[in-house]
């Protein structure tokens, strides 16, 4: 598109904007033109590849209707289910849309594009690769790593994709080019359970949405290989999209390859008054030395990594069936139903953590476990307490003993889970006493059947930090009993092999009401009914605690308004309560004195309960057009609270910090200030946004944290008003997009992070991870109207600092090897560069229309 059609189109969404609330719009109420407003979807039903909505639709066809398809609607495009325009929606609604994604081609990673975009929003990164950080959003976290408590509800197609096992989400199986938009909202409690901090809802591309055929390959750093394939078309009632891609590099730290492929496809109908979709997904990653790194040894090498093998491998496949009708000219009827198939397997070394039996024991000579942090029963003698850490193998044998070898593990485990289920939901738009009115009410069931195993198998720690099981060992000669599998202590402490089959079962109902009051006062309620049953049954018989069932049940209610007071102010403010259900794994591991080697053995008792929360919002929002050179100035300021009740932590053991255990906390909080504008002309889009993120203990009590340098007897002492560890106070981002001809694009981007405590440092005593920034710049030159090249620098000045932090164990690790500083941490990835191309094929390329841009706040 030529920069003065771009122009245009700018001027008219800003226009058409501020004449969105006169009195002809109220008369056809609930009917927007194309590109006039941002609207969103207030529940997940309906969005996505079942939902090909001109309004929600930020880059489909500008204008052009493929050839053979249906003419377009005449008049005002109608909005369905519980599509709002963004000044009706009392809460905060962050959108990433399709372009914004493509900045970070060079990445392949969506997450990269929320985190330079979303003000409040920062990575973790545990495992040392950047397609698999912890993403944090206003003090709540979403992980694909097992055992992080999750904060976050995400929806892919109207389908939640919190794995049924632990919550966790793999952003990394998901195809950055087919995602249409991405929403963050918050105060909703409608999307369900976990939407403690808000939920992430991500729409899908579809053959209505996007035509065309498009290649795109590159290539950089760390022996980066990447590309993918995408084709969408339009044939009368039909549609079809596909898209295929695949990376493959070495890691920026030894022994940490990546390797991802992923296919997508929709095959979609529609009718004047009806859309139908059938969508599968497949997806397998392969991720290695996933975890943090002892600063003694980063100080050394920046590269260093700690004990190998660390191998993670997931597979997932879902199939989808997505559906929407118009029932009448104000009634609408959507659904889909899904069927998801999850695997992951992860291969760990660590630290064995074991010694000689106690001389106070039946059994000196043999292999025990470390029985720091362990207390005998009451009545319990010391010889039967000390008796309980023999190691035994599979057969019950006992491994000897030998002076001078670093024992360790090689830890293995897997996860399966099938999970299956469906939402229905109807919405009318018919006034009510003459007010205009949007009414939603619906309903959704997810199960799911899982299995969980794991085992150890006796292994030792090389000079190299490798953890081999071959008794002959070239290092330390025969080592007696070394490869023993299934590896447990007697009395089935601290480590045991585990077999879990267990299965889910979450229903919800819900309705959400926006009545009209006036021309510019919204008055929005609505409630959820969340229901969670969990089942699990111990297959192993070291854990009967495990074997049993759970039931958690809570309505959730919201309740807010909006208010224009002139075209560009608009006040909104609410209150909504949330809750999320403890995980299989977190129930199955809340015992203290058997703590899980996560994620490897489970072991129960107390139940936990469940978390609950109360979250206030308040802010403006406005966009005030034809400022500078035509263009469009966006800005929004906004304050929030979130109060929890029972909040679930994992903590520590003495010996590893891989064993660990949950526990309820009485109360925590998260509460901040959002403040961000945006600036956008036809040439140049900038844009800055500042939070202040608070999140806080809001109790007096005691945590385990072995290896807590500070730490009393691996104790800690949290005081109300401590900060949660990993959450910088402050944050700014900042970025500008520039046209320096029609034809060639440039881009530079700034996050900015406040120090944070480590993982460990409840207590706040230890010296914080330090502050940083990291800069990325992008370009992109279109050769001709088929070929497109561009290019992606990350961390531009090769800053080094880290995101995560925690403790280890001091003391000698193998060979002249030892740690004496206890803090670990993964190092960002250092500046690197990726190039490549995009190719559309076709004489005339199907053209993507501009973007509205009255929406980001």
């Amino acid at each position: 598109m030529s920069l003065r059609a771009l122009r245009s189109s700018l001027v008219a969404s800003a226009s058409v904007l501020g004449g969105a609330i006169l009195p002809c719009a109220a008369q056809a109420q609930n009917a927007v033109t194309l590109g006039e407003i941002s609207v969103v979807s207030t529940t997940p039903v309906g969005s996505g590849g079942g939902n090909s909505s001109r309004v929600q639709n930020l880059n489909g066809p500008g204008g052009l209707e493929p050839a053979g398809s249906a003419p377009p609607p005449i008049g005002p495009v109608r909005l369905r289910g519980s599509e709002q325009p963004l000044y009706k929606i009392p809460s905060t609604v962050e959108t990433v849309t399709a372009s914004d994604i493509t900045v970070d081609r060079g990445s392949d990673n969506i997450v990269a594009t929320l985190a330079r975009r979303t003000p409040g929003l920062n990575l973790s990164d545990s495992q040392g690769n950047s397609n698999r950080p912890d993403v944090t959003y206003r003090g709540f976290t979403v992980s694909p790593v097992q055992g992080v408590p999750q904060g976050l509800a995400v929806y892919q197609n109207g389908v939640r994709i919190n794995e049924a096992f632990g919550d966790t989400v793999n952003f990394d199986l998901i195809p950055p080019q087919a995602i249409q938009r991405i929403d963050v909202v918050t105060g909703n409690p409608v999307f369900g359970l976990n939407a403690l901090g808000g939920a992430v809802n991500i729409q899908m591309k579809n053959g209505f949405t996007w035509q065309g055929t498009e290649i795109s390959a590159w290539g950089g750093s760390d022996a980066r290989t990447a590309g993918y394939v995408e084709y969408g078309k339009v044939s009368g009632p039909w549609s079809v999209y596909f898209t295929g891609d695949g990376l493959n590099d070495r890691g920026w730290r030894y022994e940490s390859p990546s390797t991802i492929g992923r296919l997508y496809g929709d095959i979609g109908y529609r009718s004047q008054d009806s859309e139908f979709h059938l969508i599968g997904l497949a997806a397998r990653s392969f991720f290695g030395a996933a975890a943090a790194t002892p600063v003694d040894f980063t100080h050394r090498d920046p590269r260093a990594i700690f004990t190998y093998p660390q191998t993670t491998t997931t597979e997932v496949g879902t199939l989808q069936l997505t559906g929407r009708v118009d029932v009448s000219p104000t009634w609408d009827l959507a659904g889909n139903a899904y069927f998801r198939r999850f695997s992951q397997t992860y291969v760990d070394g660590n630290d064995g953590n074991f010694e000689n039996c106690s001389t106070r024991s039946s059994f000196r000579g043999n292999l025990c476990f470390e029985d720091d942090g362990f207390s005998p029963a009451a009545g319990q003698s010391q010889l039967a307490f000390r008796n309980q850490f023999l190691m035994l193998g599979q057969q019950n044998q006992r491994i000897p003993f030998r002076s001078g070898i670093p024992y360790g593990t090689l830890d293995v485990t897997n996860t399966e889970a099938t999970g299956f289920g469906g939402s229905i939901q109807a919405a009318n738009r018919d006034r009510v006493f003459g007010l205009p009115n949007s009414f939603v009410v619906g309903g959704s069931i997810d199960a799911a059947n899982y299995s969980f195993k794991s085992s150890s198998t006796l292994g030792v720690i090389n000079p190299n930090l490798s953890i081999t099981t071959d008794p002959s060992n070239p290092f330390y000669g025969n080592i007696p009993g070394l490869g023993t599998t299934q590896l447990r202590t007697a009395g089935a402490l601290g480590i045991a092999p585990s077999s879990v089959n267990g299965s889910n079962l979450y229903m919800g109902l819900y309705t959400l009401n926006t009545l009209d009051v006036t021309d510019r006062l919204s008055l929005t309620a609505g409630a959820r009914l969340n229901f969670a049953r969990i089942q699990s049954e111990d297959l192993t018989g070291f854990s009967p605690d495990v074997t049993g069932t759970h039931y958690y049940n809570k309505i959730n209610p919201v309740a807010g308004l909006t208010y224009r007071f002139t075209d560009a102010l608009n006040l909104y403010g609410s209150y909504s309560e949330s809750n999320r259900a403890p995980t299989p794994l977190e129930l199955a591991c809340s015992n203290p004195d058997r703590p899980c080697l996560l994620p490897n053995s489970l072991v129960a008792d107390p139940p936990l309960k469940q978390v609950t929360g109360r979250t206030y919002e308040v802010g403006f929002r406005g966009a005030l057009p034809n400022t500078y050179d035509g263009g469009v100035i966006s800005y929004k300021i906004g304050a929030f609270r979130t109060d929890l009740s029972n909040d679930i932590l994992s903590l520590a053991t003495p010996g590893n910090t891989a064993r660990a255990y949950f526990v309820n906390v009485p109360s925590t909080q998260r509460q901040g200030i959002e403040v961000g504008s945006e600036y956008t002309a036809d040439y140049l889009r900038v844009y800055a946004n500042y939070a202040l993120i608070d999140a806080t203990f809001q109790f007096n009590g005691t945590l385990s944290s072995p290896n807590n340098p500070l730490s009393d007897d691996g104790a800690i002492e949290v005081r109300k008003g401590n900060v949660v560890p990993l959450v910088p106070t402050h944050q700014f981002k900042a970025g500008f997009d520039y046209f320096i001809t029609p034809d060639w694009q440039v881009g530079l981007y700034l996050q900015a992070f406040s120090s944070s405590y480590f993982r460990g440092d409840e207590s706040n005593l230890n010296r914080k991870l330090p502050p940083y920034y990291v800069m990325n710049f992008q370009t992109k030159y279109q050769v001709t109207k088929n070929l497109e090249v561009f290019g992606l620098i990350t961390n531009l000045t090769n800053n080094r600092y880290a995101t995560f932090g925690t403790f280890a164990e001091p003391g000698a690790v193998a060979g002249n090897l030892r740690i004496s500083d206890p803090r670990t941490t993964t190092l960002s990835q250092p500046f690197s560069v990726y190039a490549g191309i995009r190719y559309a094929f076709g004489a005339d390329p199907v053209p993507m229309s501009a973007e509205p841009i009255i929406r980001k706040y």
